[in-house]
């Protein structure tokens, strides 16, 4: 029954069980189920469970790793069968990611492209130590909604304000929304420097994403042709 095949591929990212998540996908695909329907009933529930357990502190960064990697390797598996299908995703919005410039650390940012990709946005990730000349060059490139911007140290968090500011001198920040996170980040940080939101962990980093597109919808929509 698909419900029992939803539950287990749920439960394999739920285990971060990246070869359980891949061969039930495969086991859905020969049985004819439909791709989108096994990423959107299957997977990412399961990650959404994922992602509020840690927020809970039930789950630990190593646990969500792993899950992050179950859920790509039953991406692997279902993205080219899309493909062939000729049916897309419906896509929540183009991201820019990326650590700040003088910042390496990017556990938390996979986990925040993990999920936003989960949860259909088309996600871009331009690595660590990213100058926000290289956030505004890609958010140019590819018409992002968001430009989202981790830092993890104090000394570093500054440059999310650089971020901000290259976006003004390129132009593009009445049409990009900018989010900022890291352990050190606060919201009263994110409005000093004039971004639209923060997120303090991976699913409120998704919560924000989704809110800060129907905030864009609903502002072009008032916007005079």
């Amino acid at each position: 029954m698909p419900d029992d095949t939803f539950s287990a591929m749920r439960q394999s990212i739920i285990d971060g069980a990246p070869d359980t998540a891949s061969d039930l996908a495969q086991q859905a695909v020969a049985a004819g189920i439909a791709p989108l329907e096994a990423i959107n009933n299957g997977y990412v529930p399961g990650m959404h469970a994922v992602g509020e357990q840690f927020a809970q502190g039930k789950m630990y960064l190593p646990d969500m790793m792993a899950s992050a990697e179950a859920m790509r390797a039953a991406m692997a598996v279902l993205d080219p069968e899309l493909k062939k299908l000729g049916t897309e995703r419906p896509m929540a919005g183009v991201v820019v990611l990326g650590t700040t410039q003088g910042d390496i650390h990017e556990i938390g940012k996979i986990l925040v492209g993990t999920l936003l990709s989960a949860h259909g946005f088309r996600v871009h990730d331009l690595g660590v130590d990213v100058a926000g000349v290289e956030f505004a060059v890609k958010a140019r490139e590819l018409s992002a909604d968001i430009v989202g911007v981790s830092a993890l140290l104090t000394t570093t968090m500054r440059n999310q304000k650089c971020v901000v500011e290259a976006l003004e001198q390129a132009g593009l920040r009445s049409q990009v929304k900018v989010m900022v996170g890291g352990a050190p980040v606060t919201r009263r940080w994110a409005e000093e420097i004039g971004a639209d939101g923060y997120a303090k962990d991976a699913m409120s980093a998704v919560a924000l994403a989704r809110s800060l597109m129907e905030l864009k919808a609903q502002t072009s929509a008032v916007q005079p042709v």
